[in-house]
């Protein structure tokens, strides 16, 4: 009798050495940072116009997700030397190409709502 041997998926797959999945998601993985992520794309943004479109986030969640974007390479600040401070948040060139990324979620999301 012959035995079928399973499938196997990702068996190219090994993340033990870097993988590729892994260090994405740990530059885009946090609560807000994909709905900052979202917004940035459309526009260029102050620190509260941003924080109104995201939603329920805390100005310390937001700063922190900024922060860690932002030291990422994925989002750019620009301070104007004027007063009050203006602090103006837009994607870099790394931040932009996770537009396909985006938009893939999106037609998911839609797709698979949540029951």
């Amino acid at each position: 009798m012959d035995t079928v041997k399973p499938v196997k998926r990702f068996e190219n797959s090994n993340c033990n050495g870097g993988c590729p999945v892994e260090n994405a998601l740990e530059q885009i993985a946090g609560k807000w940072k994909g709905l900052v992520i979202y917004h940035l794309l459309s526009d260029t943004l102050r620190f509260n116009e941003l924080s109104r479109r995201v939603g329920s986030v805390t100005q310390r969640s937001l700063t922190k997700q900024l922060r860690e974007l932002e030291a990422d390479g994925i989002v750019a600040r620009k301070v104007y030397a004027v007063v009050p401070p203006r602090v103006e948040y837009s994607l870099t060139e790394k931040g932009t190409a996770l537009g396909p990324v985006v938009s893939a979620l999106h037609a998911w999301g839609s797709a698979h709502p949540r029951a």
